[in-house]
């Protein structure tokens, strides 16, 4: 499975990729969605919202289970992919492209806190 080296994960399968503005991308990994199967159903959470590291941020539904995606940083919502929303199977067709929502991070040095692509490589083998 090709995990892209320009973001960083975490260990419960979302990618994060810092953007020119300050914010951070959230999706899911192409390993979750492999998991999940189909997507059928996405819940973004509120812009404005104000998460911490780890909350539950948003839920993915597939044919086969439900799944909790988290805010990897603390931080606020500032945008979400409606997109998604419509048509939750494009995060099947390349979960990497496809965004779930944006966040400002409260602090932007915390994204070094978390996996490099071979970090989250070593996760998945050892499941």
């Amino acid at each position: 499975m090709n995990i892209p080296a320009d973001r960083k994960y975490t260990s419960t399968h979302e990618w994060i990729r810092s953007e020119a503005d300050g914010t951070i991308s959230i999706g899911i990994t192409g390993h979750a969605q492999e998991l999940l199967g189909d997507l059928v159903f996405i819940e973004l959470p509120e812009v404005g919202s104000e998460l911490a590291a780890g909350q539950e941020a948003a839920v993915v539904e597939s044919v086969k289970a439900a799944a909790d995606v988290y805010a990897p940083l603390a931080g606020t919502i500032v945008d979400l992919n409606q997109a998604a929303v419509d048509a939750p199977e494009t995060v099947n067709q390349d979960a990497y492209t496809v965004w779930l929502f944006r966040m400002r991070p409260a602090a932007a040095s915390d994204i070094d806190t978390l996996l490099d692509a071979a970090a989250y490589q070593q996760i998945i083998d050892a499941a």
